[in-house]
This record gives structure tokens, C-alpha cells and sequence, in this order.
């Protein structure tokens, strides 16, 4: 059996029990089409292949990938790449589901990268650093509370589902881990004028995320504080206390300015 690799992030899950809780928060049926991101040595996969129409596997691993190409041998409905989830073509799929375990250091990109191809994308359940989890489902005015948290639930929404702690992991990682599941809207929760530029207000934001809305922004325009009253925000208050309703106030505020 392959040995694990540090540099791609590879802790593996073998505990059944666990595994089929993840499959059972992915909720699939009969007629879904599964992407899993990193089936490592396929335990989940094959979880998967019972329970849906078809499952795409992305390995980037060439050695696990030879490796399951024969052992998932079997699973007509499996299919397996050998590449990177990261540049993988998510937008030709037809409506599809997601399931993963991704290696920490990549978590945010994949997870933006997913995002960007949400089209026919309509859930991901995910497993990921327990901290991250806590920051993808932060409320305003938390300590966890901040840009993954704002971009994530304006496109989705994500529920916690459980805990997975780090002596379940083969290497044992230092931390524990989370299983999210993240609904993916039709359509954003809130509406703004210019979604590119609503980023831009939010990270802005919470670059400086102790000083108040005012400075924070303050590289944004020359009369800010009027900017932000007019969006019926107290200039005083700080970035971490905004709801996305709020942000998006404010961001059609700034780019009403520079039309």
C-alpha cells in the first residue's frame, strides 16, 4: 500500500463508520453525479458508487491513482483522473455533487475553486481542518467571523455537521478535522450591484478588521465615512460586526460612486 505523502497533505480515513456518515451527509441518490476530490486508497469511493449514478474520482497522486484504477476495477460507474481538482474542467459536468477530504493547505482555494464552477454544482460535503469549518459557518460579530465566512455563505449555505477527531486520521494530523455540508444556492443570498467589487469592499475590510469601518475603508474613497452613513451604517463600527446584508449596502454604496 502506498505510503502516505507529506507534501500532497495526505491523511487517510478508514474507520467505516465514519466514512459511511459522510456518505450519508452527501445525501445521494440513485440518479447523482458524484465528484470526489482526493479518493485516496477508494474506501469512500466505493461508499459512493453504491449509493450513486456515477462518481468521478480526481486523484492527483499517480501511484494511488494506478493503484485504485485496479482495485475499483469492478465499479463500472466509477471513474477515475489522475490530476489536479484544482484545474479540473468542473464547468462541463452535468448537474453534479461533490465529496471530499481535502488536504489542509489547499482547503480555501479548492473550496473558491468550486465556487467560481457552481453552475451545476448543488452541495459539497467536505472535510476540512475544524477551524476552517468554524470560519466557513461563522456568524457576524464572532472571533471566526471574516472573509471566508462572508464570500462562502453569499453563494451557500453551510451547516457543521460533525467532528472528526485527528486519532481517526491515518498520519495523525495535529488538529481535528470537520465534516461540512454546503448547499449551493440558485442564486447569491444577497443581491449587489457588482459582485467583484463587493469582494473587493469585503477583504478591505477585513485587512484591518480591528480599526473601525471608516479607516478600514479609508483607502476606498476620500469622504468614506459619508459613504458609509449613507448605507445606513455606523462608520464606528467594525468590519467583523457587518452582516452580508450589511456589506451589501455598503458595497453598492462605493461602486454607485464610481460609476
Amino acid at each position: 500500500m502506498p505510503k502516505p505523502k507529506k507534501h500532497l497533505g495526505q491523511n487517510f480515513l478508514y474507520d467505516p463508520s465514519i466514512l459511511m456518515r459522510i456518505a450519508n451527509v452527501a445525501n445521494l441518490s440513485s440518479e447523482d453525479t458524484v465528484v470526489e476530490i482526493g479518493p485516496g486508497h477508494g474506501r469512500l469511493t466505493r461508499i459512493l458508487a453504491e449509493k450513486a449514478k456515477r462518481v468521478i474520482g480526481i486523484e492527483v497522486d499517480r501511484e494511488l491513482y494506478q493503484k485504485l484504477s485496479v482495485d475499483l476495477e469492478a465499479y463500472k460507474n466509477i471513474e477515475l483522473v489522475c490530476g489536479n481538482a484544482l484545474t479540473y474542467n468542473y464547468e462541463e459536468l452535468p448537474e453534479f455533487k461533490v465529496v471530499a477530504n481535502i488536504p489542509y493547505y489547499i482547503t480555501t482555494p479548492i473550496i473558491f475553486r468550486l465556487i467560481e464552477s457552481r453552475k451545476n454544482l448543488t452541495s459539497m460535503t467536505l472535510t476540512v481542518q475544524k477551524e476552517v469549518a468554524e470560519r466557513i459557518v461563522a456568524k457576524p460579530d464572532t472571533r471566526d467571523y471574516g472573509v471566508l465566512s462572508i464570500m462562502v455563505q453569499y453563494y451557500a449555505i453551510p451547516r457543521l455537521e460533525f467532528i472528526i477527531p485527528r486519532g481517526a486520521f491515518r498520519p495523525v494530523p495535529r488538529v481535528d478535522s470537520a465534516v461540512l455540508y454546503i448547499e449551493v444556492l440558485g442564486s447569491p443570498s444577497v443581491k449587489v450591484m457588482d459582485e467583484k467589487f463587493f469582494s473587493m469592499i469585503v477583504r478591505t475590510a477585513f485587512a484591518q478588521r480591528r480599526k473601525t469601518l471608516s479607516n478600514a475603508l479609508k483607502s476606498m474613497s476620500q469622504d468614506v465615512k459619508h459613504k458609509i452613513s449613507l448605507a445606513g451604517i455606523d462608520p464606528q463600527r467594525r468590519p467583523g460586526t457587518l452582516s452580508i446584508e450589511e456589506f451589501a449596502r455598503l458595497s453598492d454604496v462605493f461602486y454607485n460612486s464610481q460609476i
